[in-house]
């Protein structure tokens, strides 16, 4: 029972910081770290990544009608839209594919690998990013003389897909946050905050369903059999994932069509000096 209420607030968290730019992977590791789950270590690398499924359904139940080619309602030009927006979609998972597939696992060794404070870097790391990317945040919403020439996905060409998807590379450092990454790339290259924020939206499709897929398939050609509670402590946290998630993201692009991200800014900057404080006076006791 303890392990199912666990997942359940894994699962909040997660459903609230998948898509706001603020790090999902930093708030799962300092939770992780502060009540961890009663399961093995290759099961958690699993949770931590499939969990984001019930994220992803999300996007596809609340943007369905966007982005099914199929829709009787649309024209032939609609639906032609729609199979377009996705090649782009494509075309910016590209980077991401190619640089994560090379780095993710080797990274992801060296930084859970190297004692540093009391625990690992990869925590510390996370810390540092949380507090750099909020810089970068408010840095460039202060700039007065930006100017948004894309106000819809529809008007993202390929160049600026291919671009944004480069930033999402970003994200391969943990505490970047993805949706961070491609957000700030996003407003970076001329895109408006909500067409910034909802292109994002549909990259995280295909870039987290393989990264789960991935991770999935490494599980099981590992021979590890999950047990049954294991299993209940993933479909939770699937579930509230998505439940939450469906909360979020229309609460989110409700929010960027009147306000800048320099509030988010200002959280990862304060979360991060929070989990570097933690992680030294846990490390000094």
């Amino acid at each position: 029972m303890i392990e199912i209420l666990q997942a359940i607030l894994f699962g909040i968290v997660e459903g609230v910081t998948e898509w706001l730019p603020v790090s999902s992977t930093g708030h799962i590791i300092l939770l992780n770290d502060i009540w961890p789950l009663n399961v093995s270590e290759a099961f958690y690398d699993l949770f931590e990544i499939v969990i984001q499924l019930g994220a992803i359904l999300a996007v596809l139940v609340l943007f369905f009608k966007k982005l099914n080619p199929f829709a009787p309602s649309k024209t032939a030009a609609e639906k032609k839209n729609t199979w377009v927006l996705w090649l782009k979609v494509i075309v910016a998972v590209l980077p991401s594919a190619v640089i994560g597939l090379a780095v993710d696992d080797p990274l992801d060794n060296f930084l859970r690998g190297t004692p540093v404070l009391g625990t690992n870097l990869n925590a510390v790391v996370v810390a540092a990013m949380l507090i750099i990317y909020g810089v970068f945040f408010i840095l460039v919403e202060r700039s007065k003389n930006r100017e948004f020439k894309i106000q819809d996905t529809t008007q993202i060409d390929y160049r600026t897909a291919l671009l944004i998807g480069a930033f999402q590379c970003l994200s391969i450092i943990p505490g970047t946050s993805r949706s961070g990454a491609t957000i700030l790339g996003a407003i970076l290259l001329g895109v408006s905050r909500p067409a910034g924020a909802e292109f994002s939206f549909f990259l995280a499709i295909p870039t987290m369903l393989g990264a789960s897929a991935l991770k999935l398939l490494k599980y099981i050609l590992g021979g590890v059999m999950p047990s049954g509670t294991e299993i209940a402590v993933l479909l939770t946290g699937c579930v509230v994932s998505f439940v939450v998630s469906l909360l979020v993201i229309k609460g989110l692009m409700d929010y960027v069509r009147k306000h800048s991200f320099s509030v988010f800014g200002i959280y990862r900057i304060i979360l991060g000096i929070v989990v570097l404080a933690y992680f030294v006076l846990t490390s000094m006791v």
